[in-house]
C-alpha cells in the first residue's frame, strides 16, 4: 500500500488534485474578477466624495435652494416685484397688509414688500464680493506665508494679531463714518480690510500642513518649483478649510451690512437696504410691527440658509467628521 503523510489525507494533496484547497481559491478569486472590459469602480477623490455627501444631505438641498431663490431675485426683482422700491405715498403711510402690497407700507408710503424683494440685491452682492475679496487676499497672504515662512511669516502674524483686537463695530463706525458714498463698495472694502486675517491664519496653518506630506517631499525632490507645489500639490489639498469657513462667514458678512445700516454707517438713502428699512421702522415698532417684521425676516432667513450651508460643506469637506 502507498503510504501517506498523517498530514494529508489521500486524494487531498496540497496545490495538486481536482479536490485540492488552492485550487478552489484560484477558482473563487478568479470568479470575483470582473469581465474584460466590465466596469470598474474607480477611486474617489475628496470633492467627489463631499459632492456625494452634499446631495444626500437635507440641509445642503434646502439651503441651496433658498440661496438660489435669493440670487435669482437679486439679479431681476422685477420677476416677482414690478414695483418702484423708491416710490413712495405719504397717504399710505404705516398702512397694513391690502390688495397688491401683501406687506403694507412703510412710514414713508413705499410697499414694503418691493423693499424687501429689492432689498436681496444689496445684501446678497455685498456678502459674495465680501467673501470673495476676504477668500482672495487671505488665501493668497497666508498661503505665501505659510509655505515660505521666515520673517515673512512672523511679520503677518503679528499684523493679524493687530487686526484680531480691533471690534468689528466699533471698527465700522470710525472708519465708514467719515464716507459720504452711498453705494456698497466702503462696505465691502472694510469688510475685507477686517476679514481676511481670520482666512489668512487658516489659509497657513493648512498649507503648512500640507506641505510637510509625504508627495509634496517626493515632488520637491523630483525638481519641482516652488509655484508647481503651490498651484499642483499644495493649494488643491489646503483650499477646503478656506472653502468652509469663507461660505459660513457670507452669512457673517450680510448681517454686518445690516448692522452696519441699522446704525447709519453702512449704505445710506437713496440705497435700498434691509438694514436701512429695519432702522427706519424702529421707532413705529409697536404701531405698525410689520415695517420691522418683514425685512427682518428675510434678514433672519438670509443669513439662516448661508450658515446652514457652510456647516453642510464643513461636514462633506472635513473627514475626521465621517
Amino acid at each position: 500500500m502507498p503510504e501517506h503523510t498523517p498530514y494529508e489525507p489521500e486524494g487531498v494533496i496540497a496545490g495538486t488534485g481536482a479536490g485540492g484547497a488552492s485550487d478552489l481559491a484560484v477558482s473563487e478569486a478568479r470568479s470575483l474578477e470582473p469581465a474584460p472590459g466590465g466596469p470598474r469602480d474607480k477611486p474617489r477623490s475628496l470633492w467627489s466624495d463631499a459632492w456625494r455627501d452634499l446631495r444626500r444631505n437635507p440641509v445642503f438641498v434646502i439651503s441651496a435652494l433658498v440661496i438660489l431663490f435669493l440670487v435669482v431675485i437679486s439679479i431681476r426683482p422685477s420677476l416677482i416685484a414690478s414695483g418702484n422700491p423708491l416710490h413712495c405715498d405719504l397717504t399710505h403711510a404705516q398702512q397694513g397688509s391690502g390688495p397688491g402690497h401683501p406687506f403694507g407700507y412703510d412710514g414713508q408710503g413705499c410697499d414694503v414688500y418691493t423693499r424687501v424683494v429689492h432689498g436681496a440685491r444689496t445684501s446678497v452682492t455685498v456678502g459674495v464680493l465680501a467673501t470673495l475679496g476676504v477668500a482672495l487676499l487671505g488665501s493668497v497672504l497666508g498661503g505665501l506665508a505659510g509655505f515660505f515662512g521666515g520673517i515673512g511669516d512672523a511679520v503677518l502674524s503679528r499684523i493679524t494679531d493687530i487686526f484680531f483686537a480691533i471690534p468689528v463695530v466699533l471698527g465700522g463706525l470710525v472708519l465708514l463714518s467719515v464716507v459720504t458714498s452711498s453705494t456698497v463698495w466702503p462696505v465691502i472694502g472694510f469688510m475685507v480690510l477686517l476679514g481676511w486675517p481670520q482666512v489668512s491664519r487658516i489659509a497657513r496653518g493648512s498649507v503648512i500642513t500640507a506641505k510637510q506630506n509625504d508627495y509634496v517631499q517626493a515632488a520637491r525632490a523630483l525638481g519641482a518649483s516652488n509655484s508647481r507645489l503651490l498651484l499642483r500639490h499644495i493649494a488643491p489639498n489646503a483650499v477646503a478649510p478656506v472653502i468652509v469657513v469663507s461660505t459660513i462667514a457670507l452669512g457673517t458678512y450680510i448681517s454686518l451690512e445690516a448692522t452696519l445700516s441699522y446704525l447709519g454707517v453702512g449704505l445710506k438713502p437713496p440705497a435700498v437696504s434691509w438694514g436701512i428699512d429695519i432702522s427706519a421702522a424702529s421707532p413705529y415698532i409697536r404701531n405698525a410691527p410689520h415695517m420691522l417684521l418683514w425685512p427682518a425676516g428675510a434678514l433672519a432667513v438670509t443669513v439662516l440658509a448661508f450658515i446652514m450651508l457652510g456647516d453642510a460643506v464643513r461636514d462633506a469637506l472635513d473627514p475626521k467628521l465621517r
